[in-house]
């Protein structure tokens, strides 16, 4: 492909602070780029990943006015790490109180990857008519097939099977038959030493599977203490209870959203959510454009799929 797009300059935060959204969490966020621009809020992945600022870079500075903001329990959201009132509906609710009382807008685009596409049809089957526009990479709908690929031998260990071994070595072999909640009890542990064991072959486990050409470097950011324990303990908590959302909750709610435009960029090699669910929910909602990106894995860093959410993000700027 020619004529990649690339990440708008750096830039820094007009504005930041934090919001109580009840039960004791706070949310850290940023405002960045033009206040009279476009409203958008950007939805990171991984439960316990939070948001970085070349999130916020993918997106016009001149023509954007951009929230991004760390989810409950992780990044410099607080409390650390914590897993109580902390599922799909409360982060729902929590981005609708960012809209009214930190955005103060009417209505926003909204822009997802990975666990964030879930959030973001999640928020958008909520409020539909608070959404503009819909970007979407990487989709999860959090189907229990989707989470046995990941976490069930015969899935993305059967791509890594170098990983997964190191993955389930933490696990004794008699526990190993439901790996989610043998590592809930290894995160949950009295023994600091016991979660952060587990906590780095968790998060080591999805360094590779989310990174095209895994290197030495990325798995090493992974698995460093404090982003392991935040990324493990709040990701298991989401896929042991599937998410807080029934099966295939998502496709049947796509008949809330039909009015939205949405753009789907999925990488065609991305072993952490396959493309088969992007395609399930094209085929839901065909008005949705779908755009497979043959040089593409699952980071929204890699070429492919930067220069196809930037694009994405450009057309919808005005």
């Amino acid at each position: 492909m020619t004529d990649l797009r690339t990440l708008y300059a750096p830039i820094e935060p007009y504005e930041s602070g934090m919001l109580p959204v009840g039960n004791g969490h706070q949310l850290y966020w940023e405002k960045c780029g033009n206040p009279s621009g476009k409203p958008v809020v950007f939805l990171h992945g991984g439960p316990g990943g939070g948001a970085g600022p070349n999130h916020r870079r993918q997106f016009d500075p001149e023509r954007y006015n951009i929230l991004v903001f760390d989810q409950r329990g992780c990044g410099r959201s607080t409390p650390f790490a914590s897993l109580e009132a902390n599922t799909t509906q409360h982060l729902v609710a929590d981005i609708e109180r960012l809209r009214t009382e930190v955005m103060g807008c009417e209505r926003w685009q909204v822009f997802g990857g990975s666990w964030g596409s879930t959030l973001s049809l999640a928020y958008a089957e909520a409020h539909p008519d608070r959404v503009t526009e819909l970007v979407l990479r990487g989709v999860f709908l959090f189907g229990q097939s989707e989470v046995d690929w990941l976490y069930r031998e015969g899935g993305a260990s059967s791509i890594y099977p170098d990983g997964w071994e190191e993955f389930v070595s933490v696990i004794p072999e008699g526990e190993r038959g439901d790996l989610l909640e043998a590592y809930h009890r290894r995160l949950t542990s009295e023994d600091e030493a016991v979660q952060l064991q587990a906590a780095k072959a968790w998060s080591k486990w999805e360094g590779v599977t989310v990174t095209l050409l895994p290197s030495p470097e990325t798995l090493e950011d992974f698995t460093e203490p404090r982003k392991a324990i935040a990324v493990a303990r709040i990701e298991n908590h989401y896929m042991r209870h599937g998410g807080w959302l029934e099966e295939g909750q998502l496709l049947r709610g796509v008949e809330r959203i039909r009015h939205i435009p949405c753009i789907i960029v999925q990488g065609r090699h991305d072993s952490c959510t396959p493309p088969v669910a992007a395609w399930a929910l094209h085929r839901a909602w065909p008005e949705a454009e779908l755009q497979i990106m043959a040089d593409g894995g699952h980071l929204y860093s890699e070429p492919g799929i930067l220069d196809g959410l930037i694009r994405a993000t450009d057309r919808f700027a005005s």
